[in-house]
């Protein structure tokens, strides 16, 4: 018995031992990975400002005039790139899960009404993962995501199928411009503000060519020729 014990005693030792070295291997693992988080954004900016002299942040110094307030998704998929390849001064950014309106207002409000941005630009993009969640049950998640992923009001369906998903990320956008031209009726009513609802396509969905700018509805309009009518001042309008 006493043998039989000792077995017990040394095997629970070994496992014990097996998961601290278990949980000590996630731990460093962890450990590096914000090692290497930290060192890639110093590096960065480190070569950031060996690129740029004083006379490039002149123009930023008093003050930011941007051409547009840019409501996206913050998936890091969702490049800024993709619509102004020097973004800096010219995109007043707003980014949020979903490409909220309705959990970003002041945000908004702010670049719309205190910086007079002439565009109101919301921005989707394929797959994305809080259209996908809010599709299905997330009740299990975390009280705050529960609670954005609440304003998302898409059909409920099949997260993994790429047409319903595709569907429900142009009506998210649809809601999301319809929300936006509510705040702002008195600006689109003078003329000083268009609203533009848009899908980023990195995945090449709508045939249009990866990493382009589809556009879905412009000031509550969805019907592609009628977009493309709306926006004849500009060439290479793309709609679904």
């Amino acid at each position: 018995m006493l043998i039989y014990r000792a077995r017990l005693q040394l095997s629970g030792l070994g496992l014990h031992n097996a998961l601290a070295k278990g949980h000590d291997n996630t731990a460093a693992s962890e450990q590096s990975q914000i090692h290497a988080a930290v060192t890639h954004v110093l590096k960065a900016n480190q070569g950031f400002v060996a690129q740029h002299k004083a006379s490039y942040f002149q123009p930023f110094i008093q003050g930011q005039k941007p051409k547009a307030t840019v409501v996206t998704c913050a998936d890091s998929r969702v490049h800024s790139h993709a619509i102004d390849p020097h973004p800096d001064g010219d995109l007043f950014m707003v980014r949020d899960i979903g490409n909220q309106v309705a959990s970003a207002k002041g945000s908004i409000e702010y670049g719309v009404r205190h910086l007079h941005t002439p565009l109101l630009l919301v921005v989707g993009h394929s797959m994305c993962g809080a259209v996908k969640a809010a599709m299905g049950d997330y009740s299990e998640l975390e009280p705050a995501i529960k609670e954005d992923l609440g304003t998302i009001h898409v059909p409920l369906g099949n997260p993994d199928d790429p047409i319903a998903v595709k569907n429900a990320v142009e009506i998210n956008v649809n809601q999301q411009v319809d929300f936006a031209l509510k705040m702002f009726q008195a600006e689109l009513a003078q003329g000083k503000l268009m609203v533009i609802g848009s899908v980023y396509d990195f995945r090449n969905d709508y045939q249009k060519g990866s990493g382009r700018l589809v556009f879905t509805n412009v000031n509550g309009e969805t019907e592609p020729g009628k977009i493309k009518q709306l926006l004849s001042f500009s060439k290479g309008v793309t709609t679904k």
